[in-house]
């Protein structure tokens, strides 16, 4: 068994191309064979790095790679999976936090959905508020009152369904959970503000 140098490939390469195009055959066929397999070792060179996209802070980081043979991707914390999976909070912390909610009709079990950058004990109270004196601010006090029913305590008719700070994210997970109840004809939020969206019905449909 014996090897051969790179100098010795080159020139066996050439010499290749040489009697192919001495007897008058196309040599384009074998250009880019020889094209095609510098690039997959150019490639092989090539060394990977991965950074946890944070913002600014990071582009300005992995310019510093630009001109090297290192590669760099990007990956987030941020993604659905982690986003919408069960969140492990103390029971006696539940109300205190603050994210996406839902309140839920004791008398016909349709739900509500909100976002508060508030504790969820605190947006619980101003919905009774206006159920108790009547005011047109809360969708759900005003199903309750229109229709006659329950308004039950906060342990029984508030469900938390995300923990999240005040943030634009907090927008895409109500209008996902909203969608959803939409979806199962179950939302007191109003109809109208829900629009058709390819991602949330691809999530509804494999995880309802």
């Amino acid at each position: 068994m014996f090897r051969l140098e790179v100098s010795h490939l080159q020139a066996l390469t050439t010499f290749s191309l040489q009697i192919v195009s001495n007897n008058k055959f196309d040599t384009s066929i074998l250009n880019r064979i020889n094209g095609e397999k510098r690039k997959r070792e150019k490639d092989t060179q090539k060394r990977w790095a991965k950074f946890t996209y944070c913002g600014k802070e990071t582009r300005l980081v992995t310019k510093l790679f630009k001109n090297t043979n290192v590669k760099v991707v990007y990956r987030t914390k941020n993604n659905l999976g982690k986003l919408l999976k069960p969140q492990n909070i103390p029971k006696s912390e539940k109300y205190k936090k603050n994210g996406i909610y839902q309140l839920e009709c004791l008398t016909c079990h349709k739900k509500y959905t909100g976002q508060t950058g508030r504790p969820f004990c605190i947006r619980y109270r101003e919905h009774y508020n206006d159920f108790k004196y009547s005011n047109n601010r809360s969708t759900f006090a005003q199903h309750v009152i229109n229709e006659g029913h329950s308004f039950g305590p906060v342990k029984e008719i508030t469900n938390v369904i995300h923990y999240e700070r005040k943030r634009k994210m907090l927008d895409t997970l109500e209008k996902f959970y909203i969608y959803g109840e939409t979806k199962n004809g179950n939302q007191i939020n109003d109809r109208l503000t829900v629009q058709s969206n390819p991602t949330f019905e691809t999530i509804v449909k494999h995880f309802p």
